[in-house]
């Protein structure tokens, strides 16, 4: 046994004799942190009704072509891949509270360049800085999250990361029914600003502290966290210089979550919950609802509940019983989804041009509307679905099952997977629509779902009611 893995075996916090902690302070701690998928949600939404209004924009200069909105929505993807990067550098060396006040700089800072833009350089430079706050946010707020959580209500805490991610998305599209580009960004510097100001008053995660030998410190973090001191064993000394290195690949407390933390990020992201969101709009016109964007709020509240849904259940179903749930739900969706495009499609063609959503012309307009409801209710089953399991949990699974001096670099590669998966399915969608045909593309999304469903079977272990030092030691074999 390494010494590292000496360090990850000692309970370095538990409540004594299993009682329940006397402060509540935990909760607010969470929601200051989880401001920032707050943010994070807010700008990943932002591009919806902002771009309709930039293609109208009175200056040349600020008038979105298609190539312009395709970065314009593309770039902040790409920005949150430098910033899963950045943020796990950060988070092992700045610490985990320092690392979620810097997020909010670019924040601010992106949202404020949006406002005062003359030009489209000055959008897209805008939308990169809040991609890199998103990238950063993403990683920190769940590692800070279930580091100052107690077992009994980290899953909870930790799913409300994605809730508040969907919740700031919907209030996006709620906002840019009301508000003009300009001032959607202006909006969007709040959630980051209170972030900051509620961040300044929280303490740093009592386990980073005691990895510093901050003893006296990581005291009062518990004291104003749980409003008791907890037991504990320090960490050996010259923990704090102990970081990756390749060589402990080997072990298995450290590959094995590494396997499990990487796939769950790609079988998100090849779940096809890219394409679904890509339609979303133009199956409600074919279901002929007299105002499509009404499509975006709808699926945001299908999103809302269902996670909120998941997040209240979690620490009492489990992350495995979910994800497995999730899964075999999505399964269904997708399926039903590529029997709506093989019915509603022609025959084989020669051209290389796939009109994605073109109904038989020999069929009644009733016989397509009913169709495309058809496609209403899978599109809504889907997103219930991921939202229950596949959203949520990857995320609050990445802040549970690494070592913790591994933790910083280890959940650095995980967001960068799924950021990377997620430019790799948007920018490769049309080119898989193109040669599987619509029907296709969603019937390969169903195989990946049942391959995440058996995935979750043999592999992923269940972390509710276990400490993170439980977790490690889980994956040690001992």
């Amino acid at each position: 046994m390494t010494p590292e893995d000496q360090e990850e075996t000692q309970p370095l916090l538990g409540p004594p004799g299993g009682s329940a902690p006397l402060s509540r302070r935990v909760f607010l701690a969470a929601f200051a942190a989880a401001l920032g998928p707050l943010s994070f949600g807010f700008a990943l939404g932002y591009s919806s009704p902002a771009i309709p209004s930039l293609r109208r924009a009175a200056s040349p200069a600020l008038r979105l072509d298609d190539a312009a909105a395709s970065w314009f929505g593309a770039i902040v993807t790409l920005g949150a891949a430098a910033g899963g990067v950045l943020g796990g550098w950060l988070v092992d060396r700045a610490g985990r509270k320092l690392s979620l006040l810097l997020c909010t700089v670019p924040f601010v800072v992106g949202f404020a360049v949006i406002t005062a833009a003359q030009n489209v350089w000055m959008l897209l430079g805008g939308r990169l800085l809040t991609g890199l706050a998103c990238g950063i946010a993403s990683l920190v707020a769940p590692v800070y999250i279930s580091e100052i959580s107690y077992p009994s209500v980290r899953g909870l805490l930790g799913s409300c990361v994605q809730l508040m991610v969907v919740i700031g998305i919907l209030l996006a599209y709620l906002a840019g029914w009301v508000l003009e580009w300009r001032w959607l960004a202006v909006l969007g510097c709040v959630p980051a600003s209170f972030m900051m100001l509620l961040m300044c008053y929280m303490p740093e995660t009592p386990r980073f502290l005691l990895t510093r030998q901050r003893r006296q410190e990581a005291t009062a973090a518990m004291q104003f966290l749980w409003g008791s001191e907890q037991v504990w064993e320090e960490p050996p000394v010259g923990a704090e210089h102990q970081g990756f290195h390749l060589a402990q690949l080997r072990h298995p407390g450290i590959y094995k979550p590494f396997i499990i933390g990487i796939s769950l990020m790609a079988f998100q992201q090849l779940s096809g919950i890219n394409a679904v969101m890509f339609y979303a709009e133009t199956i409600f016109e074919e279901a002929k609802f007299k105002d499509s964007s009404l499509a975006s709020v709808i699926v945001g509240v299908i999103q809302v509940l269902f996670t909120a849904m998941a997040a209240l259940i979690m620490d009492r179903a489990g992350r495995r019983l979910l994800l497995t749930l999730s899964g075999v739900v999505m399964v269904f969706s997708t399926s039903a989804f590529g029997a709506y495009f093989k019915l509603t499609q022609g025959g084989p063609s020669n051209s290389s041009h796939v009109d994605l959503l073109t109904p038989l012309s020999m069929e009644p307009a009733s016989t397509s509307v009913g169709l495309a409801w058809l496609a209403v209710g899978s599109m809504c089953l889907f997103i219930a679905g991921f939202a229950v399991g596949w959203g949520p949990i990857p995320w609050l699974l990445m802040s549970e099952i690494f070592p913790l001096h591994v933790k910083g670099m280890a959940t650095g590669v995980c967001v960068l997977t799924n950021w990377f998966m997620a430019f790799l399915v948007t920018k490769e969608f049309s080119s898989v629509m193109e040669v599987l045909r619509p029907h296709g593309a969603f019937w390969l999304a169903s195989a990946f779902c049942i391959f995440s469903v058996l995935f979750t079977l043999s592999c992923v272990p269940e972390t509710k009611g276990k400490t993170l030092e439980q977790i490690t030691a889980h994956f040690e074999g001992r």
